[in-house]
């Protein structure tokens, strides 16, 4: 297996982020439940793409890009996080989102303009046609002199995934400091901790919540696999070692009714902000999951915050 640090990296995040106990939300279910706050990672309002982004942006600073294009919902906390990160760089940053969901000059898009991004909202669905659309502004700018680098919705790409296989690394020590046996992880990033789990937290099952539409249960493990040949590292995962549960609710980038007593509950009880349509509906996800009785065994349970606060100030909470 290569070394991670053979990999180019630049440091962006504050890591290791805190690893804690939520003890009274373990005393009312009567199941030890931790947390991961990645969105301390110390960018912006922090989020997990921090962790993909320091070995995407790498590799885009060894081609000699100076131009990121990204893409997303027009709330994207992705988008926004790449905009920090490129600021801190010093490259230029253009964000080509979605018209859908929240447009108005709030939440994440105030964001964005803060770190100095192009933003252009188009009416598009089909990423593929973003996509073409990126190239095709890129091409221009290629012609004058720049050199771009494109990142594809969320950085879910093999080298983007190795950001997760050092977090898991790091989830592993933190765990072991503490003296706790994790029995599963749950997370709405889920191809870097299904292989980082296999490599450094050996038992330990990783579910991943999806809040949009896609063959997740293939997506992932297909992008684990890319990663483990990028480090040259056998991947196998035991079976039952991994499993992708939907819980989208009305729709991508749409809040879910059903999920903002469980937003309640974590904020009330911990201190903890999630948002509407991410990471609170991945929390929302996991806690009716233990309620059903899905998390087998008496092992601990972790919860990934992987960002998303600036939705809080961008879409209101459904009653």
């Amino acid at each position: 297996m290569r070394n991670l640090h053979d990999l180019p990296r630049v440091r962006l995040g504050v890591f290791p982020t805190p690893f804690y106990r939520l003890d009274r939300l373990s005393e009312q279910y009567g199941r030890g439940i931790w947390i991961k706050r990645d969105d301390l990672c110390g960018v912006a309002l922090g989020g997990s793409k921090v962790r993909k982004l320091e070995f995407v942006l790498a590799e885009a600073l060894d081609q000699g890009c100076d131009t990121v294009f990204t893409t997303g919902g027009a709330q994207s906390n992705h988008a926004a996080l790449t905009a920090a990160c490129a600021a801190r760089l010093g490259m230029k940053c253009i964000l080509l989102l979605k018209r859908r969901g929240v447009t108005e000059h709030r939440g994440n898009l105030v964001l964005d303009e803060l770190f100095g991004a192009e933003v252009r909202l188009l009416d598009m669905d089909s990423y593929d046609e973003i996509y073409a659309e990126m190239h095709r502004i890129g091409g221009t700018l290629e012609q004058a002199g720049h050199k771009c680098c494109y990142i594809p919705v969320g950085a879910s790409t093999a080298l983007g995934a190795v950001g997760y296989v050092s977090g898991a690394r790091e989830i592993a020590v933190q765990a072991m400091a503490a003296g706790v046996r994790l029995g599963h992880i749950v997370s709405g990033t889920a191809a870097g901790l299904l292989l980082g789990a296999g490599l450094f937290l050996p038992g330990v099952k990783v579910t991943g919540i999806a809040v949009d539409s896609g063959p997740f249960d293939k997506i992932v493990p297909r992008l684990a696999g890319e990663a483990a040949a990028l480090l040259e590292c056998p991947f196998q995962p035991e079976e039952n070692a991994f499993q992708m549960v939907e819980h989208m609710g009305p729709g991508y980038a749409l809040p879910n009714p059903e999920d903002t007593p469980y937003i309640e509950e974590l904020a009330r009880t911990e201190g903890i902000l999630l948002d509407p349509v991410y990471t609170g509906k991945v929390f929302a996800g996991m806690m009716q999951l233990l309620r059903q009785g899905a998390f087998d065994g008496q092992d601990d349970l972790l919860f990934v915050h992987t960002g998303g606060t600036a939705a809080l100030f961008a879409i209101d909470l459904p009653r």
